[in-house]
């Protein structure tokens, strides 16, 4: 049986000599370059028993995890989160191996609204690090396959069905996290990670939003992808390479799982050169998140795009996956490129529409102004405030239309 290759380690990094420790059977590296930097905790072999023992010796584990002393190492593979291996007792176990460990919230995850996840069964840590995560696997198709036929096929209605049950799903998760841990929003840290990965990227693209105060951190999904939708459940999967490069530093509100669709969404339309409207895709998957999402989470103000709505953290989701791609030095990743290609004309777009905004704003400043200076009003200075006022209100309400809709990517909104 071969060992593995480490295809999962950021290729253009190179290791650099630090004496981090490691538990029993496992190698700390760290590995630094072109501005980047991370630490992994990789198992060292993994052929039979002993050395799952070994593996498992320092380590502390938590939930269902296999308890014999005596078991088979059937297969060893990896893939672009980290190894993975198929061990069997008296049960088949998948064992995924996380490099880069967890954000801290993975076993308060699995022990979530289980009805709606595929969590795993159990795992190991170390030092409050998650580093193992067991499963027992569920056959069933993932909702990726099942919409690349469609989109091969060219069925509009089939693929918009599949979305939106997607989105019914995300929308349960969160209708039964919401009453169990929320924090308020937290946008200073969501601007400082935005401008954090600008600077690693050297991008000359910025932007910063204000967010609504319904956009409330939540028990997030983090990484959230089609592939992970098995019929009315989701797999909880393991971090992205991204969370190693990028210090997480804090919490993410519930639209940030839904951009993590939309951009999934957006990877797997254009690999398949679909010619299916992606606004009608996109809106299917709102209108099904809708349905069950907490009203609060997916009101309108969260979705308005002139305060951040979901377009920042689509664009977060496209700074991510190009600093992946520049940390294994793998050519520019598509979509995301030519979407944030469109970022500065999205942006100038919405600036514009701040001109409408600006009017307002004057309007009810000089309204409330001269209503002010004429105290106590005759009966002949009421009209003048008063149409100020109102105009006001019209221009404001004009203004936000002319927000982009959620539904309209940034290659449409130019």
């Amino acid at each position: 049986m071969g060992g593995w290759r480490g295809s999962w380690r950021p290729s253009a990094l190179k290791e650099v000599e630090v004496d981090n420790p490691a538990p029993a059977g496992f190698n700390s590296i760290s590995l630094a370059g072109i501005g980047l930097s991370c630490s992994l905790i990789e198992p060292l072999s993994l052929k039979n028993s002993k050395d799952w023992s070994l593996i498992v010796s320092e380590l502390e584990e938590w939930g269902e995890v296999p308890n014999s002393n005596s078991l088979e190492v059937e297969s060893l593979s990896e893939n672009e989160f980290g190894p993975i291996a198929t061990i069997r007792d008296n049960s088949v176990w998948t064992i995924e191996f996380l490099p880069w460990g967890s954000d801290g919230l993975l076993r308060r995850r699995c022990s979530s609204p289980i009805d709606f996840l595929h969590a795993p069964c159990g795992g190991y840590t170390w030092n409050d690090s998650d580093l193992i995560i067991v499963r027992k696997e569920l056959q069933s198709p993932s909702a990726s396959s099942e919409l690349i036929s469609s989109l091969r096929s060219g069925n509009l209605s089939e693929a918009k069905e599949n979305l939106r049950n997607c989105g019914n799903v995300l929308g349960l998760y969160h209708k039964s996290v919401h009453n169990s841990r929320t924090t308020p929003p937290d946008p200073k840290r969501w601007n400082k990670r935005l401008a954090e990965i600008e600077e690693s990227l050297r991008a000359d693209s910025i932007w910063r939003g204000q967010h609504s105060r319904d956009t409330e951190c939540m028990l997030s999904l983090g990484d959230l992808r089609l592939d992970y939708f098995l019929g009315n459940k989701i797999r909880l999967n393991r971090p992205r390479l991204a969370d190693a490069l990028v210090e997480k530093s804090c919490e993410f509100p519930a639209i940030r799982d839904l951009s993590s669709l939309f951009h999934d969404l957006s990877r797997l339309h254009f690999q398949e050169k679909s010619t299916l409207d992606i606004v009608e895709l996109r809106l299917s998957l709102i209108e099904g998140w809708k349905n069950n999402a907490p009203e609060k989470w997916c009101s309108e103000r969260v979705f308005y795009s002139h305060r951040g709505g979901i377009a920042i953290w689509e664009y977060e989701q496209c700074l991510l996956d190009v600093i992946e791609a520049v940390s294994n030095q793998s050519g520019a990743p598509e979509p995301a490129v030519s979407l944030i290609r469109f970022v500065r004309p999205y942006q100038k777009r919405m600036f514009n529409n701040r001109t409408i905004g600006a009017l307002s704003f004057m309007s009810a400043f000089f309204g409330i102004s001269n209503l002010l200076n004429n105290l106590p009003l005759d009966p002949g200075d009421i009209p003048i405030p008063v149409v100020l006022l109102t105009f006001s209100y019209v221009l404001l309400g004009f203004y936000r239309r002319m927000a982009p809709p959620p539904e309209i990517p940034f290659t449409h909104y130019v």
